[in-house]
């Protein structure tokens, strides 16, 4: 395996600190892209502060030759950068389109690899801005010519995640709060783990066969089941009930107005429908089986009693 140089754009992150950890341990230089180099230390793990950081704001890097600067002396590019609400000039449209889209005929011009980070359920008519932005960033990827990755994750569980933690809080709620139309079904994974498989990513130098890349933890269910396997074992089960779609989505919209809860409109969206991979990679990246995330076990024996007793 050749060491190689490694920018990780939002390495601060909650994905992009473990996609960081995990090409560190494998022996690669990784330098770590960030809005704010000197806070980021408070964010990286202790065997990250030696890393090399880049200032960088996506709102502004618009432009192939905005990006040259930012890529000298790289020789693969992760862009773990996302935005759950835009805030002034860092749109949806900016962050998640037309930066990624220039980083990568910048990418193709100075053939460095590229692995950009997406999302499961994107389609075309979707009402949330956020969903249209990440589905454009890919469509731009796929026309740029560069050697690319587009990587699909379903929802994270991990320390330091904001919508993880806030799975767990509502887990252990005395009531479970579940949108009536949220009847996709989600396949929860790791983001350690998904930090593992990005690093393995990078080191495949050609992408031709790793395009367009899923990942999922192998156990596919729905939002509810899902709470129900986060919620701690000494607790009861925790009877659901179902928010009306229009209060769900209006809901939705406040949160995204006064920016509370990891729940947008574009993740009632998502919910709406299946968001697990097509063909999940993961196993096959990590060479092994991923870990469960939750109670597993536990929440398939909640299920079964439920289904027995309705």
């Amino acid at each position: 395996m050749a060491v190689t140089t490694i920018l990780v754009l939002g390495g601060a992150g909650f994905i992009g600190r473990h996609v960081a950890a995990a090409l560190a341990a494998r022996g690669h230089v990784v330098v770590i892209g960030t809005r704010r180099p000197r806070r980021a230390a408070r964010r990286l793990p202790v065997h990250l502060h030696g890393c090399a950081r880049r200032e960088l704001h996506l709102e502004r890097l618009l432009s192939p030759e905005a990006w040259e600067a930012v890529l000298r002396g790289v020789d693969t590019v992760v862009n773990a950068v996302g935005i759950l609400r835009e805030r002034g000039a860092e749109t949806y449209e900016r962050v998640h389109h037309l930066a990624p889209a220039a980083l990568a005929t910048a990418c193709a011009r100075a053939a460095i690899r590229l692995v950009h980070v997406s999302a499961l359920g994107l389609r075309a008519g979707a009402r949330s801005g956020f969903l249209g932005s990440k589905l454009a960033g890919e469509r731009a990827l796929a026309a740029s010519g560069s050697n690319y990755s587009i990587v699909r994750p379903s929802l994270l569980d991990g320390a330091g995640g904001y919508g993880a933690l806030w799975f767990r809080r509502v887990a252990r709620w005395p009531v479970h709060l579940v949108p009536a139309d949220a009847r996709g079904r989600i396949d929860p994974l790791d983001v350690g783990e998904l930090g593992e498989a990005i690093s393995l990513l990078c080191e495949k130098l050609d992408a031709r066969d790793w395009r367009e890349v899923e990942l999922g933890g192998g156990l596919p269910r729905s939002v509810a089941d899902y709470l129900a396997a986060l919620r701690p074992a000494a607790l009861s089960p925790a009877p659901r009930i179902a928010v009306p779609a229009w209060l769900a989505r209006l809901a939705s919209h406040v949160f995204d107005l006064v920016h509370f809860s990891p729940l947008s409109f574009g993740h009632i969206e998502l919910l709406r429908r299946d968001n697990v991979p097509r063909h999940n990679l993961l196993p096959a990246l990590l060479g092994r089986a991923p870990r469960l995330v939750g109670n597993a076990l536990l929440a398939e024996m909640r299920l079964r009693l439920r289904r027995r007793t309705a």
